[in-house]
């Protein structure tokens, strides 16, 4: 997974960047849990970026939230 810029979060509506946040949330899990039995090799750089996706995501939705 590359990083998702903030102008293509700023786009998405708020459905659409639920449903991002949450595919992003359940590719974390499993990496986290491959990185727990140690079958994680690949794609250990891999976990940052995902991470940091969905702090941008729940960042605009936090200023959504704000607008309202």
């Amino acid at each position: 997974m590359t990083k998702i810029s903030m102008k293509t979060i700023r786009n998405l509506n708020e459905k659409d960047l639920r449903s991002k946040m949450l595919d992003n949330r359940t590719d974390l899990a499993k990496l986290r849990v491959d990185s727990s039995k140690g079958t994680l090799r690949k794609e250990s750089g891999k976990l940052k970026p995902i991470r940091k996706n969905i702090a941008r995501m729940l960042t605009r939705l936090n200023e959504m939230e704000k607008k309202k």
